[in-house]
């Protein structure tokens, strides 16, 4: 089951409180707009996808408690881009001074923020370049690390502001680097 993408414009132009409130009366679809207006409707991962989402969620969930220096955030989070997009990342971190800024009704809705450093897991029915092209747009629009964690080729992509994608094949871990200093990803059970 892929994900559907319904062009709304000219037709319907959700406003951001339009948007949230379809997502909250529809709280069993999980939804995302593009900057174009297009709402796409995500469909629920199947067990290997959830089971690696977990994994992944888990590790970084653990550092981000050790660490204190900031939030992260899971599958179901949407954040509302610069470029007008609202998206959810299945993993992400903003650090903590960033979040205090936002208002209390900020912070309940989809937070205006772009996070520090998201991640995508690839499931079987993700087309990579709609993948890649959604990475792209996260660093676009301000986040400093991403990783698309690809179980379908056994690989890589970090993606980093001002620089070329960089792909690597079956690593068995992945640092933070400045980003998330300390962060250590163990891949065994994201990649298998």
């Amino acid at each position: 089951m892929t994900a559907l993408t319904v062009s709304l414009r000219p037709t319907i132009d959700l406003s951001d409180e339009q948007f949230y409130e379809l997502c909250r009366n529809n709280p069993d679809i999980r939804f995302e707009q593009t900057a174009k207006g297009e709402l796409i409707i995500m469909p629920p991962t199947g067990g290997e996808t959830g089971n690696r989402n977990f994994n992944l969620t888990a590790q970084l969930g653990v550092w981000v408690e050790a660490d204190g220096t900031g939030l992260g955030f899971d599958s179901s989070t949407a954040f509302k881009f610069p470029n007008g997009a609202t998206r959810s990342p299945d993993a992400a971190w903003i650090r903590r001074d960033r979040w205090e800024t936002l208002t209390p009704r900020e912070k309940e809705r989809f937070p205006p923020i772009t996070p520090d450093f998201v991640v995508e897991l690839r499931s079987r029915t993700d087309e990579l370049e709609d993948v890649r092209l959604k990475m792209q747009e996260y660093i676009a629009n301000g986040v400093r690390l991403g990783w698309l964690l690809n179980p379908q080729d056994h690989q890589v992509e970090i993606y980093r502001p001002g620089k070329a994608v960089e792909v690597l094949l079956a690593p068995a871990t992945l640092s933070g680097e400045e980003v998330l200093p300390g962060f250590v990803l163990v891949l065994k059970n994201l990649l298998a």
